[in-house]
């Protein structure tokens, strides 16, 4: 029986995960499921109807009308896709969820007897400090980041480095520190990691390799 990968990027604002996961989308014709274009359209008539900013995804009353709102929109829409047979990555922070040992099990287990076919991949995209985030923050110039470089201070504090504490095998995880462009060789070692093309231990290889001088403990497990 055919393997469906199922594949979150995770990680803070700025680091670059939606970039690299529809790069490795595109290569495998992957369904892409980004949390912020799913919710958008509901997230700016739920903000706007509560007289808020509708371009406003950081507040305390944005997670308290939308953010659940948002990952139930969007791993709904992952699981159809992989109950389907079809490859999907899933871009989002979850900053909540990975930190649930249950949560990743409680959400395959919907999917019934189709769980048996679905292998999970997690990748934690990460920048070394916050002002690399807030570079790319500022440089990307959306909208919705407004409240994020206007409350700076204390938006940044949520920018750490995070683990993944889902029951996933070491050599489904990995920790990629996404300071320089992104390049070819950055899409095999993606590709190589999620796909096992010359296997996960050399795809580890190459994350070290990748990111030598910037991230030394980047790579497949716990770091």
């Amino acid at each position: 029986m055919a393997t469906t990968r199922l594949v979150f990027f995770v990680g803070g604002a700025g680091a670059g995960k939606t970039t690299l996961a529809k790069a490795l989308a595109r290569r495998r014709k992957m369904a892409v499921l980004d949390m912020d274009t799913l919710l958008r359209p509901a997230a700016d008539a739920l903000m706007a109807n509560a007289g808020l900013d509708p371009s406003d995804r950081d507040s305390d009353a944005y997670k308290r009308l939308c953010r659940d709102l948002g990952y139930r929109i969007t791993m709904d829409a992952a699981l159809e896709n992989v109950g389907n047979g079809i490859d999907a990555v899933v871009i989002g922070p979850f900053t909540k969820e990975i930190a649930d040992p249950k949560w990743l099990d409680q959400e395959l287990a919907k999917l019934g007897e189709a769980r048996l076919t679905v292998e999970v991949k997690a990748i934690f995209v990460y920048l070394p400090d916050h002002q690399h985030h807030y570079e790319r923050i500022h440089e990307r110039g959306l909208a919705m980041d407004r409240y994020k470089l206007d409350h700076w201070e204390a938006f940044s504090q949520s920018l750490i480095r995070r683990e993944i504490d889902w029951d996933l095998p070491d050599n489904a995880v990995l920790y990629y520190n996404n300071s320089k462009p992104i390049s070819e060789q950055t899409l095999v070692l993606l590709e190589q990691f999620v796909y096992g093309t010359k296997g996960e231990k050399e795809a580890a290889k190459h994350a070290d390799l990748a990111n030598a001088g910037d991230a030394p403990d980047a790579g497949a497990g716990t770091p």
